[in-house]
Formats: C-alpha cells, sequence, structure tokens
C-alpha cells in the first residue's frame, strides 16, 4: 500500500512585522522536528517535498536530515494565499478562517477563495505523486491547504481539522484515491 504523507510545518518564529509566509522556524519548531522524524519514520517515505516557504522548507530540511532522504520543493504546495492581510488579533483571524472555509467560493481573506488553494494544492499533490510513482511521499506544507485536502477526501469538517492541528502535525493517506488511514496526529 503506498502513502501520502501530509505534514503540517512545525512552530514558527512569530515576527509582528514581517508578513507570516516570510516566518521561520522557532527553537521549539526546530526541537519538535526530531519528534516528527520519529513518527514519519514507520511511513517510510522515498521522497520528501516541501513549500518554499521558510517554516515548511526548513521543517522539510531537518525532517530529511534526520531521515537520511533527499528534500526537494514545489511552490504550489504554499498556504492559501495571505500575503496582503496584516498580522491580526486570534478571535478576528479565527473568525474569518471559519468564514473562508464556509465560504469556498468567495473571496474572504486574502489573494485566493479556498477553492482556488484548494485546487492548486491538490494539483501540486498529483504532481509531486507523478513526480514520485514508487514508494511513499511526505509533503511537508500548511494548515489551511491541508485541511483543505483532509476535508475534501473524508477526514471530517474543515474548520474542526484547521482547529486541531498542532505544529507540526501529521495526516496519511492511501493512494491511489487519497483514502484518509491517520487524520491529524499531533506531534
Amino acid at each position: 500500500m503506498r502513502k501520502l504523507i501530509l505534514i503540517k510545518h512545525a512552530k514558527p518564529q512569530v515576527v509582528d512585522e514581517v508578513p507570516s509566509h516570510e516566518w521561520g522556524l522557532s527553537e521549539e519548531g526546530r526541537q519538535a522536528c526530531g519528534r516528527l522524524a520519529e513518527v514519519v519514520r514507520r511511513h517510510d517515505p522515498a521522497a520528501i517535498v516541501t513549500s518554499q516557504e521558510p517554516k515548511a522548507k526548513e521543517t522539510g530540511q531537518l525532517l530529511a536530515q534526520a531521515l537520511g532522504k533527499p528534500a526537494t520543493e514545489l511552490a504550489g504546495l504554499r498556504e492559501h494565499d495571505r500575503s496582503n492581510v496584516p498580522l491580526m488579533p486570534p478571535r478576528d483571524f479565527i473568525s474569518m478562517m471559519a468564514l473562508l472555509f464556509k465560504q469556498r467560493d468567495r473571496l474572504v481573506l486574502g489573494g485566493e477563495t479556498a477553492e482556488q488553494a484548494a485546487r492548486r494544492f491538490h494539483e501540486a499533490i498529483d504532481s509531486v505523486l507523478a513526480a514520485h510513482p514508487a514508494g511513499n511521499v511526505a509533503v511537508v506544507t500548511h494548515g489551511t491547504v491541508l485541511a483543505l485536502f483532509a476535508a475534501e477526501h473524508g477526514s471530517g469538517d474543515p474548520v474542526l481539522l484547521w482547529r486541531e492541528m498542532g505544529l507540526p502535525s501529521v495526516s496519511v493517506f492511501r493512494v491511489p484515491g487519497y483514502v484518509p488511514l491517520e487524520t491529524l496526529k499531533r506531534i
């Protein structure tokens, strides 16, 4: 059985004046990557592919280093485009994200709808699997697109999935068909 291992990046270092898509990992996030590697090792990925955003890229590099596997990057694995959204109070951000998930075709927050982000991400996942036709594949990505993908493939409500994710988290799907095997194991 072939697996797709989707990983939400480890905890970033939040810098108020820097857009979230530019954040790197915090020290706590780097430390969590060791525990993440032990969980992912059980799934024996042949390849690790990451988003190009620093927090995901660094998570993927630390994971690849711990597992002795190469890591590559793919632009389509990035987070929902919120590059034009300033840092918001948590309550406001959570409310806007809930609306984003519920009104998938409406531009609620940022530069793309949830539907556009989901479609882009799904196409990226399909291309990752096509580029790595044998073995299990680990993908290090972001919470919103992971929740959209997981919900689309039967893992539950995207708002609840998004709210329950840890930094990092792992979800595992059987391919082909993207059948959920493990949903949101918090690390």
